[in-house]
C-alpha cells in the first residue's frame, strides 16, 4: 500500500490490471451460464412434455428469474466498479429488478417443493391450482409479491423535495441510493422472513413426504425421487442465502488481509452472488434425467456439425 501511494503511475497500472482481470473473469463466466440457460429454455419451449408439467414450468420461471438477476447484478457491479454515475430515475429500475428477482427465486423454490408435495399426496386428483394450465397464476402471484416488497423498500426512504433530485448523477449502488436506516431495517426483516418461511416450507414438505413413504407400499421410487428433489431445493436455498454472509466475510478479510475495498467487493460478489446463482439452476437442470438426455443430444449434434467443418478445413490446408 505504501508503494502504491508513493508511485501514482504504479497505482494506476495496478488498478487498470485489476479491472481487466475482473472483467476477464466475470464476462466469460456469465456467458457460459447464459449459454447453458438458453439451452435449457430452448429444450423447455420445444418439447410439449415440459410445457404440460407444472414442475418444469416452475423451473423455467426460476431460470428466467436467475438470469435476469445475474444480468442486472453484473451490470450494476461493473458500473459501480467503474464509478459510472447516472441519474436516479435510471438507477431505480435497475435496483428494483435486482431486488425483486433476488427475492423471487426462494419463493419459487418453496413453490417447487410444494408442487412435489402435492404430486405425492394427491397423485390421482391434483388440485386445480397446481395444474399446468393454471400454475401461471401462482407464478404471477410470486412475481407480484416480490415486486411489491421491492417497491415498498424503495418508497419508505426519505422523500425527495424536488423533482430535479431524480436527475442528479449518482453511483448506482443499493448501499448508496437506499441507505436510510428504515430502508435497511425493512430489507433485513423482509429477507429474513422470506428465507425463514421458505426454509420452513421445504422442511415441512420433506417431513410429510418422508412420512408418506411409510404408508405407500407401491411406487416408492417416485417418492424417493421427490424427497431427493426437496433436499435439492433446500441446498439451492442455502446457495441463495450465501449472499447474507457478505458482511461477515468482508469483516474477516479486512481484519486479516490488506486487500483493497474494490478487491473485497469483487471477491464477495463472485463467490457469494455469482457462483451460487450460477450453480443453483444448473445443478437442478443437469440432475433431471429428461433435461440431461436432451442436453446430451444437443451437444452431440453441435459436435457433429463442428467436426465436418474442421475436417474440411484440414483437407483444404
Amino acid at each position: 500500500m505504501l508503494n502504491l501511494t508513493e508511485h501514482p503511475a504504479n497505482a494506476t497500472s495496478y488498478l487498470d490490471l485489476s479491472v481487466i482481470i475482473k472483467v476477464c473473469v466475470v464476462i466469460p463466466f456469465f456467458f457460459i451460464f447464459l449459454c447453458c440457460i438458453l439451452v435449457m429454455l430452448y429444450i423447455f419451449a420445444s418439447h410439449r412434455q415440459f410445457l404440460d408439467s407444472s414442475r418444469y414450468i416452475l423451473f423455467a420461471s426460476m431460470l428466467i428469474s436467475d438470469t435476469v438477476q445475474l444480468l442486472v447484478s453484473v451490470l450494476l457491479f461493473f458500473l459501480v466498479m467503474g464509478h459510472v454515475k447516472f441519474a436516479l430515475v435510471y438507477c431505480f429500475p435497475l435496483l428494483f429488478i435486482s431486488t425483486a428477482t433476488f427475492q423471487n427465486t426462494p419463493l419459487i423454490l418453496a413453490t417447487m417443493s410444494l408442487e412435489r408435495y402435492v404430486a405425492i399426496i394427491y397423485p390421482l386428483q391434483c388440485p386445480p391450482a397446481w395444474r399446468s394450465d393454471r400454475i401461471w397464476i401462482i407464478i404471477v402471484s410470486l412475481w407480484l409479491l416480490s415486486c411489491v416488497c421491492s417497491i415498498i423498500g424503495c418508497s419508505i426512504g426519505p422523500q425527495k423535495n424536488a423533482a430535479d433530485n431524480f436527475y442528479i448523477p449518482v453511483v448506482c449502488a443499493d448501499s448508496i441510493v437506499n441507505s436510510s436506516p428504515i430502508q435497511t431495517l425493512f430489507k433485513t426483516v423482509i429477507n429474513i422472513l422470506c428465507f425463514a418461511a421458505v426454509a420452513v416450507i421445504i422442511l415441512f414438505t420433506y417431513v410429510r413426504i418422508l412420512l408418506q413413504t411409510r404408508k405407500l407400499r407401491q411406487d416408492r421410487t417416485s417418492v424417493s425421487k421427490a424427497m431427493n428433489t426437496v433436499l435439492l431445493h433446500g441446498f439451492q436455498l442455502l446457495l441463495c442465502m450465501l449472499a447474507f454472509t457478505i458482511p461477515i466475510t468482508e469483516s474477516l478479510i479486512v481484519f486479516y488481509t490488506n486487500w483493497l475495498l474494490k478487491d473485497i467487493a469483487f471477491f464477495n460478489f463472485f463467490c457469494f452472488v455469482l457462483i451460487p446463482r450460477f450453480l443453483s439452476p444448473l445443478i437442478y437442470g443437469f440432475r433431471d434425467q429428461s433435461f440431461k438426455s436432451y442436453i446430451g443430444v444437443i451437444f452431440i449434434c453441435c459436435s457433429n456439425r463442428i467436426k465436418p467443418g474442421v475436417s474440411s478445413l484440414m483437407q483444404n490446408s
